[in-house]
C-alpha cells in the first residue's frame, strides 16, 4: 500500500475524484455527473463512484491497491439510516483501505477552512448547512429543504419568483418585472399564457432562473429584491442554527460559502452577513474557491491519523493550490447549470395531463 489518498465529492449535479500524495501533490482526477442517490437511484450513485474513481486512478497511473485511505463526501447522506446504502456503494469499489464518509458539505468545509472546522453554508440548486467545532463535534440542519422549512437554493428562488408573479397577476401584490422576464425566458405569449402554461405543465422552471432573478433585482424591481432579501434571511437562519448547536456564537471561526447562488453578490451577501454577525460577531466569511474533493483527501488523511489531527498547513496549501490548477476548465466553478439532475431542479410547474 502506498502513500496516496483518494478524495471523492459526490454531488447532486456533478461529482469529482482526486488523488494526492502525502505532501499534497495532486496526481490524478476524475470528473462525472450527478451522484446523489435521491436523484439518480442507487445504481446511478454506484456508477458515478466507479466512473470517477477509475478516471482518477488511471490519470494518476496507480492501482487501487496503492490507495492508503479514502475520504468521501456524499450529497444526500444526511441520516444514520442511509449509512448502509452509502457504504455498500463504497465497498463495491474494492479499495481495501480505511475510509471516512461524510455529507458533501463537510468536505466543502474542510476544503475551505484551513483549520479544518467551522461552518459551511451551501446555496446551489438546493441548500444545506453543516458545522464542526474545534473538537470535531458535528452539527447540521436536516437537508430536507421545503419539508422542514429550510430554504436557500436556486429552486427556492424559483418557487418564490412564481409566487411573486402570481401575486402580481391576481392583484394580491405589486406588479413586477419578473413577469416579463419569465415570459421572455420561457417564450410565452403573454403573462396569462405563462401562468396557464405553468399550471398545466407546458412550461417548467427550476434553479436555472436564479441569475435572471438577480438581474431583475439589480435593476431595482421591488419584488425581485424582496426575493433575494428573503433568501438571505433564510440562509442566515440555517447558519445560525448550526452556530447555536455548536455554541460558536462567541468564537472566532470560518463560515465557508459554497455554491453558485453566492455569485449573486452584495444583494445577497450584505444582508446575509449582517444577520449572522448580529449573533456571531467573530465569524469570518470566505468563499470556497478550491474543489471540494480536496476536503475528501483531507478526510482520508485524517483516517490515517489515530488522533484525527488535521494535516499540517503546508499540506493544505499545496493541496489547494495544485488542485485548483489541475481542475481548471472542468466546470468546478459556480454557475448554476440548466437541466441539473438533482431532484430539486427537475422544474416547477404542474405535470402535463397523464404524467405523474
Amino acid at each position: 500500500m502506498g502513500n496516496y489518498f483518494l478524495g471523492i465529492d459526490v454531488g447532486s449535479t456533478k461529482s469529482h475524484a482526486l488523488i494526492a500524495d502525502e505532501t499534497g501533490r495532486v496526481l490524478g482526477i476524475g470528473v462525472g455527473g450527478a451522484g446523489n442517490y435521491e436523484g439518480v437511484g442507487c445504481s446511478g450513485y454506484q456508477a458515478v463512484l466507479h466512473e470517477i474513481t477509475g478516471q482518477a486512478l488511471q490519470s494518476a497511473g496507480i492501482p487501487r491497491s496503492e490507495i492508503a485511505a479514502a475520504g468521501f463526501g456524499i450529497s444526500g447522506y444526511d441520516w444514520p439510516a442511509e449509512r448502509t446504502l452509502i457504504r455498500e456503494g463504497i465497498a463495491a469499489l474494492g479499495l481495501g483501505c480505511p475510509v471516512k464518509i461524510a455529507n458533501d458539505t463537510i468536505i466543502g468545509l474542510k476544503a475551505g477552512a484551513p483549520q479544518g472546522w467551522g461552518v459551511a453554508l451551501v446555496a446551489g440548486t438546493g441548500t444545506n448547512c453543516y458545522g464542526l467545532d474545534a473538537n470535531g463535534r458535528e452539527a447540521h440542519i436536516t437537508g430536507a429543504g421545503m419539508l422542514f422549512g429550510e430554504f436557500g437554493g436556486g429552486i427556492d428562488i424559483a418557487w418564490k419568483t412564481l409566487h411573486c408573479i402570481g401575486y402580481a397577476w391576481t392583484r394580491r401584490g405589486p406588479q413586477t418585472r419578473l413577469t416579463d422576464a419569465l415570459v421572455h425566458h420561457l417564450g410565452a405569449k403573454h403573462p396569462a399564457d405563462l401562468l396557464e402554461g405553468l399550471a398545466l405543465g407546458r412550461y417548467r422552471v427550476g434553479a436555472e432562473i436564479a441569475p435572471l432573478v438577480f438581474d431583475v433585482a439589480r435593476a431595482g424591481d421591488r419584488a425581485a429584491r424582496d426575493v433575494i432579501t428573503w433568501l438571505a434571511r433564510e440562509l442566515a437562519f440555517s447558519a445560525l442554527g448550526v452556530i447555536r448547536q455548536l455554541a460558536l456564537d462567541t468564537a472566532a471561526f470560518d463560515l465557508v460559502l459554497i455554491g453558485g447562488i453566492f455569485n449573486g453578490g452584495e444583494l445577497l451577501l450584505h444582508p446575509l452577513e449582517r444577520e449572522i454577525r448580529k449573533a456571531a460577531p467573530g465569524v469570518r466569511f470566505t468563499r470556497l474557491t478550491a474543489p471540494p474533493a480536496i476536503g475528501g483527501v483531507l478526510l482520508a488523511m485524517e483516517a490515517m491519523e489515530e488522533d484525527e489531527r488535521i494535516p499540517c498547513k503546508s499540506v493544505y496549501r499545496r493541496l489547494t493550490q495544485t488542485a485548483i490548477t489541475v481542475f481548471a476548465g472542468t466546470e468546478l466553478g459556480g454557475s448554476l447549470p440548466p437541466g441539473s439532475h438533482d431532484t430539486a431542479s427537475a422544474g416547477i410547474g404542474a405535470p402535463e395531463s397523464g404524467c405523474v
